[in-house]
C-alpha cells in the first residue's frame, strides 16, 4: 500500500454506511417479488419463506456485526474472514466468488435496466440487442470513472440514489395497503389445490433462491468497514439496514397478493410490481414503477462496484491476488480493482448477445457464487466460539448467545445450498476453478508453497465439480 493511500482514506458515518447495506441489498429484485412470489406459493408459504429468510439473514447480519467488533484488525470482511479460519485458498475462493457473483449481478442489472426501457424503445429489446449492449457499456464506463474520482464523491451519490430508489417503493406499499382486500388475500392463502405440509415446504422452497438474491448485499457495510469512523458503526449500519430493507420486501410480497389473484401474480410481465400497481391505478403504475426500477438498478450498480472494487483490492493486499490490483490512484482509489471490476463486466455484456434468458442466467449464477463466501464467513464467527479466541472467562455469556447466532447462520447457509441444488453449485464451480490460477499467480509472487494437503484435495474437487458443471452446460441436461 503506498503512503498516499494510507493517508487518504476518507471516513463515512453510520448513515452512509447503512446507505451502502440499503444501497446493495435494494436492487432490481424487490421489483419483481410478486410475479416470483405468485408464481412459487400462496401468503402462507411466503409468511413462511419471509421468517425462515429474515431470521437466516438477521442471524448473517449479526455474525458480520460480531466479527467487526471481535476482530476490529480484520478488514474486508468476507474475504478475510474465510482466510483467516481456514487459510488461504479459502481466501482467495471466498474473495473471488464474492467477487465474481458481484459482476454477475451488475450484468444483471444493466440488462434490466435496458429491458425496462426497452418498454419505451422498442429497439432495446429484453436488453439484448447490440443497441442495448451499447448504451449499457456507455453507463457502465460513467458510473467507473465516477468512482475512480474518489470514494466520497460516489458515496455521496449512493446516498441520494438510495433515498431517491425508495420513494416508489414506499409509495407501491402505500397505495396497494390501500387496495388491500382480506377476499382475495385469503382466496391467496394455501397457493394452491394440495393443504399440506410437504406441499408448503416444496412452496417455500421454490422461493430460496429469490430471497438470497433480494438480500445480497447484508455484508455491504462489512466489505467496507476500513473507512467506517468508528468500528461499531459497521454492525449498526448492518442491523439497520437489514430491518428496514426485510419490512419493505415483506410488505411488497404480502400485500400484492391482496390486490390480484395468486394466478395473475404469476403471469404478471416483469417488473411485476407495476402490474400490481396498474391493476389499482391504471396504465401510470407501471410507468412509475419502471422509472423506480430504472434508479433502482442503477443505484444497485453503483453500491456494487464500490464494493467490489474494494473485494479485489484488500485480497491483493494480503497477498492471495495479484498484487497488480494493490495500485491506486491520486484519489485513493484502488484504480487497478476498479478497473478489473469494469472490464469483467463489459466483457460478460458482450456475452450477453449469445445467450438465451440472460436475465435468468445471471440472476442463478449471481446467487449461487455468493453461497460459499456467506457459509465460510458464519463458519468463522462459530469457530471463534468453539475455540474461544477473543472470548474471556468474563465473556461466557456473550460467548454462547454469539455460537447459537452462528449455528443458525451455518445451517441456514447449508439450506441455502440444498435449496439452490448441485446443478447451481456445479455451475458456480465453473466459475470458482479458473480463478485458481490467479490464486496460484499471487502465491508465485510472494514466493509460497501453493497448497497444503488439505487445499489441494479442495482444488481437485473443484475441477473436477467444474467439470462436470461444463458436461450438464453442453448436454442440455441442465435448464440453467
Amino acid at each position: 500500500m503506498t503512503t498516499r493511500h494510507a493517508t487518504a482514506v476518507q471516513k463515512v458515518s453510520v448513515l452512509t454506511l447503512t446507505g451502502m447495506v440499503v444501497g446493495s441489498m435494494v436492487g432490481g429484485g424487490v421489483f419483481t417479488l410478486p410475479g416470483e412470489f405468485g408464481e412459487a406459493t400462496g401468503v402462507l408459504g411466503a409468511v413462511i419463506a419471509w421468517i425462515i429468510a429474515g431470521t437466516g439473514m438477521l442471524m448473517l447480519g449479526l455474525v458480520f456485526q460480531s466479527l467487526a467488533v471481535r476482530r476490529p484488525d480484520l478488514d474486508s470482511g468476507v474475504y478475510i474472514y474465510a482466510k483467516t479460519g481456514f487459510g488461504a485458498y479459502a481466501g482467495f475462493n471466498a474473495a473471488f466468488g464474492y467477487w465474481a457473483s458481484n459482476v454477475a449481478g451488475n450484468v444483471f442489472f444493466m440488462v434490466f435496466t435496458m429491458t425496462t426501457l426497452g418498454t419505451f424503445f422498442p429497439g432495446l429489446g429484453q436488453g439484448n440487442t447490440f443497441l442495448a449492449v451499447v448504451l449499457a457499456s456507455a453507463l457502465v464506463w460513467l458510473f467507473h470513472f465516477l468512482i475512480a474520482r474518489g470514494v466520497r464523491q460516489a458515496t455521496v451519490v449512493n446516498r441520494i440514489v438510495t433515498i431517491a430508489k425508495l420513494v416508489p417503493i414506499l409509495t407501491f406499499i402505500v397505495i396497494v395497503a390501500v387496495a388491500f382486500e382480506a377476499g382475495t388475500f385469503a382466496d391467496n392463502f394455501w397457493g394452491g389445490d394440495e393443504r399440506s405440509v410437504g406441499a408448503v415446504f416444496d412452496q417455500v422452497k421454490q422461493t430460496m433462491l429469490v430471497t438470497t438474491f433480494v438480500f445480497l448485499g447484508i455484508e455491504g457495510a462489512s466489505v467496507y468497514s476500513r473507512f467506517a469512523r468508528r468500528r461499531e458503526d459497521v454492525g449498526r449500519a448492518t442491523v439497520l439496514g437489514f430491518l428496514s430493507v426485510l419490512a419493505v420486501f415483506a410488505s411488497v410480497t404480502l400485500l400484492s397478493y391482496g390486490v390480484l389473484p395468486q394466478a395473475d401474480l404469476a403471469k404478471a410481465k416483469q417488473p411485476s410490481m407495476g402490474g400490481v400497481l396498474e391493476s389499482v391505478v391504471g396504465s401510470w403504475g407501471s410507468t412509475f414503477i419502471s422509472i423506480g426500477v430504472i434508479i433502482s438498478v442503477q443505484g444497485a450498480y453503483l453500491a456494487w462496484t464500490l464494493i467490489n472494487a474494494e473485494v479485489l483490492y484488500m485480497p491483493a493486499r494480503g497477498g492471495v491476488m495479484p498484487k497488480f490490483l494493490t495500485r491506486d490512484n491520486v484519489h485513493a482509489t484502488p484504480i487497478a480493482a476498479l478497473l478489473t471490476t469494469t472490464l469483467a463486466v463489459q466483457l460478460v455484456l458482450v456475452l450477453v448477445l449469445f445467450v438465451n434468458d440472460a436475465l435468468d442466467f445471471m440472476l442463478k449464477l449471481d446467487t449461487a457464487l455468493s453461497l460459499v463466501p456467506y457459509l465460510l464467513a458464519a463458519a468463522y464467527a462459530l469457530k471463534l466460539t468453539i475455540t474461544r479466541e477473543t472470548y474471556t472467562a468474563a465473556d461466557e455469556p456473550e460467548r454462547r448467545k454469539q455460537r447459537a447466532i452462528a449455528a443458525v447462520a451455518v445451517l441456514y447457509s447449508i439450506f441455502m445450498l440444498y435449496a439452490a441444488g448441485p446443478k447451481y453449485l456445479l455451475l458456480a464451480s465453473i466459475v470458482y476453478a479458473p480463478g485458481t490460477l490467479l490464486y496460484l499467480l499471487a502465491r508465485r509472487e510472494e514466493g509460497l508453497r501453493a497448497f497444503n494437503r488439505a487445499e489441494a484435495v479442495a482444488c481437485v474437487v473443484l475441477i473436477v465439480a467444474a467439470v462436470l458443471g461444463v458436461v450438464l452446460l453442453l448436454t442440455g441436461s441442465s435448464d440453467v
